[in-house]
């Protein structure tokens, strides 16, 4: 894992997004929804998706990550 700090354009950009193009709990639900729609073409065995399955498990992880700082649902009990 790689961890550097956001430019300030790049944390501007961010928060100009969060604040005027979607919710954090609508995009975090968009992440997960993606992401279960992902793990069923997997699990389903779909060629395409067979041939990048490092690619997407590294990018199903991360998505889910990201939803949890958006909006955490998973960690909470």
């Amino acid at each position: 894992m790689r961890t550097k700090t956001l430019s300030k354009e790049a944390e501007t950009r961010l928060i100009d997004f969060f604040n005027h193009v979607i919710d954090l709990e609508d995009m975090a639900k968009a992440l997960r929804q993606v992401n279960y729609i992902l793990a069923l073409g997997v699990l389903r065995e779909h060629e395409t998706l067979q041939t990048r399955v490092n690619e997407l498990e590294n990018g199903f992880f991360w998505l889910n990550e990201l939803a949890e700082v958006l909006n955490p649902y998973l960690s909470e009990e």
